[in-house]
């Protein structure tokens, strides 16, 4: 894509952004208020329906997009007149860069679903009342990515920003690559502590509620202490999410739109995955090497490319180091899965029981 064209202007297109957050609001309606009006237990098979839908839901918006942007560039009379440029190239690099957009910040949003099982197991949160958390999780993060984007859209236009944000990409990988595992402790974070002074906490759920009256009083229940645990969470894992699919493309519309359709394929992904996550110990290297090769592509890559390292081959080099990560950790055992699985066990009864 032609890096100094913006295909969509936020004060030209701003009809588009509201068609796009109007569609999404619809479709979260229709989550909460049809499908799971009712609190349950969100079986395997739905959410492996329901991550079918949200995955299609992103491949159909991305053919939309295709052939809008082909329009878009058609009719551009300054386009036009250049004999060497193609629409139809132009909007396929735009689908690429979605794409490739979208398959980063999926991958990166894996760190999340084991922080959500550690917030659920912390508070004791019941399986049919955490798809109810995470709903409500997912608006708070749609709403901070939004910030987050709208910044980064800003501040991407300086060279020294997007090499700062790549080294930090690049040391966030080296991090976990090298990095001990810590299981995150919610208890220990000053926040929810400051909550817990400022607002009284009941000791048990009341159902789905998040707060309760009782004697003139307003109580929070655990059920919102997970829920702002997770928003806490996710405000850092933007932090490395942004930046990484701002080296993708620096279209701010492309940016948005398939990190919320990341986002929002991340609840089924939680249910379809959190059982069988323990299975995917190469992930971890996976996603550090990906979040290395975004950040080369930012401080490095793309100079020596001509400012614009190919999408193509980002889509590709990306896609093999998740597949090669997934494909290693179903085939190679780890050396310590005994006793990895033993202090797994001993973990879990700590955080089922709130000693962490």
């Amino acid at each position: 894509m032609l890096s100094h064209i913006s295909l969509f202007p936020f004060e030209q297109y701003w009809w588009l952004y509201l068609a796009f957050i109007g569609l999404i609001a619809f479709m979260l309606l229709l989550d909460l208020g049809v499908f799971h009006k009712k609190s349950h237990e969100v079986s395997f098979r739905e959410a492996a329906s329901w991550s079918v839908v949200w995955v299609s839901l992103a491949l159909l918006f991305n053919v939309g997009l295709y052939f809008f942007a082909q329009w878009t560039f058609a009719r551009d009379a300054v386009l036009m007149a250049n004999p060497n440029f193609s629409a139809q190239a132009a909007a396929y690099g735009v689908s690429l860069e979605f794409l490739t957009g979208y398959l980063v910040e999926k991958s990166l949003a894996v760190d999340n679903i084991f922080v959500f099982m550690v917030v659920f197991s912390y508070f004791a949160i019941p399986r049919e009342y955490q798809h109810r958390v995470l709903f409500y999780g997912i608006i708070g993060a749609l709403i901070f990515r939004a910030i987050f984007i709208a910044l980064g859209s800003v501040l991407m236009q300086y060279e020294w920003v997007i090499i700062l944000f790549g080294a930090f990409l690049i040391l966030t990988g080296l991090k976990m690559l090298f990095g001990k595992d810590k299981t995150p402790d919610p208890g220990a974070n000053p926040i929810l502590k400051l909550v817990r002074k400022v607002l009284p906490v009941t000791p048990e759920l009341h159902g789905q509620k998040f707060f309760v009256r009782s004697q003139g009083m307003v109580y929070a229940t655990p059920l919102f202490l997970a829920l702002l645990f997770l928003e806490l969470s996710d405000i850092v894992f933007a932090v490395d999410s942004v930046p990484a699919i701002f080296a993708i493309s620096k279209e701010p519309f492309i940016v948005f739109t398939s990190n919320i359709f990341a986002i929002l394929g991340l609840r089924s992904m939680y249910f379809l995955l959190a059982n069988v996550m323990h299975r995917f110990h190469f992930l971890k290297l996976g996603l550090a090497l990906v979040l290395m090769f975004v950040g080369a592509k930012m401080t490095f890559l793309n100079h020596l490319y001509g400012g614009k390292f190919p999408t193509a081959w980002s889509l590709g080099i990306i896609g093999f180091i998740l597949v090669t990560s997934v494909l290693a950790s179903l085939l190679i055992k780890p050396k310590d899965q005994n006793k990895g699985s033993a202090d797994s066990q001993t973990d879990a009864n700590k955080l089922a029981s709130g000693h962490v």
